[in-house]
Formats: structure tokens, sequence, C-alpha cells
């Protein structure tokens, strides 16, 4: 079975796989059902935190003075959410674009 993304891990453009999906897992002899999420990281070049938040879920985003931290926090920010029954707006990554102005 192929290794699945991590929060921080980017879709390839195009595969058509929405970030947020279900994907079965098994422990042991019963099935889990391991949802995915993905997650935009910037890093705020001021305070040095990294800022993350999951596109289409109000509410899912957090910070940290590292990517493990960040991670840490949105995982569990994610799970508050799921527990109060929230869900994100379905969407799929399409890619990021520069823009200029004068």
């Amino acid at each position: 079975m192929r290794a699945e993304p991590d929060v921080f891990q980017t879709s390839s453009t195009g595969s058509g796989r929405t970030p947020h999906s279900e994907v079965p897992v098994s422990h042991s002899d019963q099935e889990q059902s391991l949802r995915i999420f993905n997650a935009v990281v910037e890093r705020d070049l001021g305070s040095g935190l990294y800022v993350g938040y999951v596109p289409g879920w109000p509410g899912a985003h957090s910070q940290g003075s590292t990517l493990d931290e960040l991670h840490d926090r949105l995982q569990t920010v994610v799970e508050m959410l799921l527990e109060d029954g929230a869900l994100p707006r379905a969407s799929e990554f399409v890619g990021v674009q520069t823009i200029r102005v004068a």
C-alpha cells in the first residue's frame, strides 16, 4: 500500500485527488478510517513563526516556532473541530500563482 501524505506534504498538481480524504487503515483486526488534511504553511519573516491553515476550513489555523510544533498544533485543532462536528468545504489543491503588480 502506498504511503499517504502527511499534513505538510503537497499533493501533485493534476492528480485528481482531493486534499481532504479518508483512507482505510488496517490496525490489527479492525479497519479504521484515517482522515488526511493538507495545510498551507508560511513563515512570518518578522516573527520567524510558522503559520498554517487548512484551506476551506474556518478556524483550522495555528502557528508554531518549528514545523513540528505547528504540525502538532494543527493536528490538535483539526481533531477538536472534528469532535465538534465541523467539516471543511471540499476542495482540490491546484497550485500556487505569483502575482506581480507595479
